[in-house]
């Protein structure tokens, strides 16, 4: 076959974005067909993926966003392994593309979601294969979860290390306002249940256990230890479930109290909240 030029090797970069070095090389693997080039660097990001698995993608993008109707959102961290990576506009725009999909979609799971067209007949896990065998760092969807209610609304906080979706069973501006305080709320305070009912048994056991052993190395009555720690479980009820919480804006009274000051009927349905760190 004839020579690869280098005007060949350059449309090949400019289609993938991978180095000259690595387009030359696929080039003429592939004997000058392109479509075969690109399937060859996308094999080698497949190669690279899997030399990198063990490696930490700690750094990232958190997205959040709810659809046109704001009765559906959804929440994507797609991880990276550097700030530097993170902080390119290209992956910011993949992570948003990603949301975007998912909320055309309705997709329900990550697995699902990877399954998704992309765009130029690749998935979103083709795409993401793609980006680490052009970047060469460890890529991942790392998480996805969907939040439906009556009214949903998303909150990304700058920066997008963390962002927070909320479900409230109302309508109207007032409920989509109440929605983004609460939605800062779950940001900022990261409460781990909704109320006391839904923290999980293995959680309450634990802090009833903590809060026995505390008194009893305080020298507390043996028969004093269960109320004492009854009483340390209500008050981390108060710090770290949504509806008991502290309004940060106003912390006179309670979630529950703020949206209730609203309408008596108004509460949150469900909530997502996912950080990098």
């Amino acid at each position: 076959m004839s020579k690869i030029t280098a005007a060949e090797v350059n449309k090949l970069r400019q289609m993938t974005g991978s180095g000259m070095m690595d387009c030359k090389k696929a080039l003429v693997e592939a004997e000058g067909d392109f479509d075969k080039a690109i399937e060859i660097l996308r094999k080698k990001g497949q190669k690279v993926a899997a030399n990198r698995g063990d490696r930490d993608a700690s750094e990232g993008l958190v997205f959040a966003k709810a659809d046109g109707s704001g009765k559906r959102g959804v929440i994507a961290v797609l991880s990276c392994e550097t700030d530097f990576v993170a902080k390119n506009a290209e992956f910011g725009e993949t992570v948003e593309k990603i949301v975007g999909i998912a909320l055309e979609s309705g997709s329900t799971s990550v697995d699902e979601l990877k399954g998704q067209s992309y765009e130029n007949g690749l998935t979103i896990g083709e795409k993401i294969t793609e980006m680490i065998g052009k970047i060469g760092e460890k890529i991942d969807l790392r998480a996805f979860d969907v939040v439906e209610a009556d009214t949903v609304v998303a909150y990304n906080h700058p920066g997008n290390q963390v962002a927070s979706m909320v479900g409230l069973n109302g309508n109207g501006e007032q409920v989509i306002e109440a929605g983004r305080n609460v939605a800062m709320q779950i940001a900022a305070m990261n409460p781990v249940s909704l109320d006391k009912n839904s923290v999980p048994q293995s959680v309450v056991d634990k802090e009833l256990e903590i809060g026995m052993d505390l008194a009893r190395q305080e020298g507390k009555p043996e028969e004093m230890l269960e109320k004492i720690a009854q009483g340390k479980l209500n008050k981390f009820f108060k710090e770290n479930t949504l509806l008991s919480q502290a309004f940060i804006k106003d912390n006179k009274k309670s979630v529950e109290q703020m949206l209730k000051d609203i309408d008596g009927s108004l509460t949150v349905t469900s909530f997502k909240r996912f950080a990098l760190n």
